[in-house]
């Protein structure tokens, strides 16, 4: 028995330094004040209260998550508001989009840039939304009172959606707030945010992407780094304040907070926390799942995209309009598709295999004479993971090479199906309505489409998916255009687009003119398109329901023991929902290998240094080597005469960061967090404490551009700028 107990200590502190570790956590801000002891240590010189009330103005008033109409509540970046005005600025990635849909051959706002010197200049961005946190309140025993163990998983799934739309419901009713029930530790917990939506955000400024992707996919995930990863925006309301669609008697928004802009120098061990709306993280992946990710999700994202990102390389490099047409798209596919190879390089060097398999064998040691599901939690994981990864293959290839791959099968299958509506009696008077949102949707999809690109990557990746995939998942069009082009599928798709109504916007327009359902049906493309999706829901379907529930409830019971070891000796966060969060450390430079030492900043030097006027990734304007030249720093220069450009800290951040603001210990803003680096990508699985960083843009070049570079005084005038 003694033995027992002692092997049981052993293990307890094993496990406590791999899941909750000193700069880990992306913490909600209702429970901060349990961190305050740690962030004072570490230099913050606030109170909680400063950064989250519902009874004062404070930070988080000031923190925007940034969304799409009809998804406010998943964050795609983060934003800030800087003035009383509601000026915000986040990164130029996450303005790219916006950037791209402004930009024409004749007014290239992603070459050469956009500001707005006055608020009639600047444009509006439907669609766009911002939202700000009104108050988040603990609702887990509302909902597990409706819950029991002898629930199916689907029952439970059920039950919880129940009780958390009647409890949004019941806390905005009679306000103009939106809410949403989100779950904690996989489902453990639960927290109910109400958050003001704003409806009318408009383009204010962003520098030529020269300087806002300056290094590309080479710099990406890496650091030393000196991009100018800023763009900036404009929050509007009604006149009364309230959320309000675009209209010219909007009036800009009167924030409860904006973040004062720091133009101090700083040093390592500054404190710095960052507020924003991370998306995903999984923290508590078992070393099942991390196999699934690595072997299956990052391997097979990398290897698919690398046929789309060389592509597209080639089209753009050939044509500025395509160019255009396809930045923004480009940058949405070649992110995830380095950030995949990279994690799966951290994870292998950094042992994550091993971290995990140390983890689970200290909590079976812990299960031993707990309630039984926590035995089963582990075997059920196992089992669960063991019997979907064919299908999840499967569903990678169908997603990755043909539903997200080329354009053009899953427009055409979204066509066909709301078409389809035209034959039910129950939209009969809904058909002018139908036809016109089709040909909406058509204007704004052949906008940025060029058909001799789609041509391209259909062809390449229907040939990848064929000879890659395995043949009992393959979709049926693709078996018999094999065998009839004698496995030429460029061939195939020059005769699909040489009969397709979708080839082209002119083709299509024609045939919206006199819709014809038949034809439709018979359209090569449609026949692709249906194919493709409807293999992926079948197979998706074939995923065994009870490994499917049995892996749900095993990650959920193994997530809850995790909690248990740790209850009594440390903190612990939960993964990232896109759900606004905290992240406090400090200013951090390091050592990622062997004989190698990395500064915590950068300057514009490095900028001159990295110049390459014959690689579209390092080029410098122009104007920017003038001033740089001139040392035209003007009060933004550091002590030694440098303009710094960027800066590392050791803050737990993930996708849906971007843009968030980076904070000193008094609440102002010193830069902006856009990447992690590449030695520590395991960071969504597994935080690694000594090599984990956040690379942000400083503040003072931030400034810098807007008041040197773009002339944009207006905009510094209305900023509250620390100096």
């Amino acid at each position: 028995m003694k033995l027992k107990s002692f092997v049981l200590a052993l293990a307890l502190v094993a496990i406590m330094p791999l899941s909750a570790r000193a700069d880990e956590g992306m913490w909600l801000l209702s429970l901060i004040g349990k961190n305050y002891a740690d962030m004072q240590k570490a230099g913050f010189k606030l109170t909680a209260e400063d950064i989250y009330s519902i009874n004062q103005n404070c930070i988080k008033d000031a923190i925007v998550g940034l969304g799409n109409e009809g998804q406010p509540f998943w964050h795609f970046c983060t934003g800030e508001i800087i003035s009383d005005q509601g000026l915000m600025s986040t990164n130029h990635h996450c303005g790219y989009g916006k950037l791209q849909e402004h930009s024409t051959v004749a007014h290239d706002y992603l070459r050469d840039g956009f500001w707005a010197y006055s608020k009639d200049q600047e444009l509006p961005n439907p669609g766009l939304t911002a939202s700000i946190l009104v108050r988040m309140e603990d609702v887990t025993d509302q909902i597990k009172a409706a819950l029991s163990d002898d629930m199916s998983e689907s029952e439970r799934a059920k039950a919880i959606k129940e009780v958390s739309d009647r409890i949004a419901k019941k806390a905005v009713a009679g306000t103009i707030y939106d809410a949403q029930v989100k779950p904690m530790f996989n489902g453990n917990q639960f927290f109910l945010f109400v958050h003001v939506i704003y409806k009318d955000v408009r383009l204010v400024g962003a520098p030529p992407s020269s300087m806002g992707k300056f290094g590309g996919d080479t710099d990406n995930w890496s650091w030393p780094r000196h991009t100018c990863d800023f763009s900036m925006f404009r929050i509007y309301t009604a006149p009364d304040g309230n959320p309000a669609e675009y209209s010219e008697a909007n009036i800009p928004l009167k924030p409860k907070h904006h973040l004062p802009v720091s133009n101090r120098e700083l040093k390592d061990g500054d404190f710095a926390m960052v507020m924003g709306f991370p998306g995903t993280t999984d923290h508590f992946l078992t070393s099942y799942g991390l196999e699934e990710t690595m072997n299956i999700t990052n391997k097979l994202r990398y290897e698919i995209r690398t046929v789309k990102i060389n592509i597209l390389r080639e089209e753009m490099a050939a044509s500025q309009e395509v160019k255009i047409k396809y930045a923004s798209k480009y940058a949405s596919c070649s992110n995830y598709w380095k950030y995949s190879n990279e994690q799966n390089k951290a994870l292998k060097n950094l042992n994550t295999m091993g971290v995990k398999k140390d983890i689970e064998r200290t909590y079976n040691v812990w299960a031993q004479g707990k309630d039984p599901k926590y035995a089963e939690a582990l075997p059920l994981i196992k089992k669960g993971y063991a019997a979907r990864a064919p299908y999840m293959s499967a569903i990678s290839y169908l997603s990755e090479g043909l539903l997200q791959g080329p354009e053009l099968l899953l427009q055409s299958y979204r066509v066909y199906r709301t078409l389809e509506m035209l034959d039910n009696p129950k939209f009969a008077d809904r058909r002018d309505d139908i036809i016109e949102s089709i040909k909406a949707d058509a204007e704004e999809f052949y906008k940025d489409y060029n058909e001799a690109t789609e041509k391209r990557l259909m062809a390449a990746l229907m040939q990848y998916v064929y000879r890659n995939m395995e043949m009992q998942f393959m979709p049926q069009f693709l078996v018999d255009a094999d065998k009839k082009y004698k496995g030429n599928f460029e061939k195939y798709v020059d005769d699909m687009f040489a009969k397709s109504v979708f080839a082209n916007k002119e083709a299509f327009d024609k045939f919206m003119q006199k819709p014809d359902m038949k034809k439709l049906a018979k359209d090569p493309i449609v026949v692709a398109g249906k194919g493709a999706y409807e293999k992926y829901q079948e197979v998706r379907s074939m995923i065994p329901k009870e490994d499917s529930e049995g892996l749900q409830r095993g990650i959920r019971n193994f997530t809850d023991g995790i909690l248990q070891i740790n209850k009594n000796s440390k903190l612990m966060s939960p993964d990232a929902n896109s759900t606004i969060r905290l992240t406090y450390g400090n200013v951090k430079a390091y050592e990622p290998r062997d004989a190698v030492a990395y500064s915590y900043y950068t300057t514009l030097k490095g900028v001159i240094e990295k110049e390459d006027p014959t690689n579209s990734e390092f080029i410098v304007p122009e104007r920017l080597k003038n001033l740089y030249n001139a040392k035209d720093f003007g009060p933004y220069a550091n002590s030694k005469g440098e303009l710094v450009t960027c800066f590392v800290t050791n803050n737990d951040i993930t996708g849906g960061n971007s843009g968030s603001p980076v904070m000193d210990a008094e609440g102002n803003l010193i830069g902006l967090a856009f990447d992690g680096n590449s030695e520590a990508m395991s960071g969504d699985i597994d935080f690694e404490e000594n090599l984990q960083r956040c690379i942000c843009l400083d503040s003072r070049y931030f400034l810098w551009v807007i008041d040197k570079y773009a002339g944009a005084k207006n905009l510094i005038e209305e900023m509250t700028i620390v100096k």
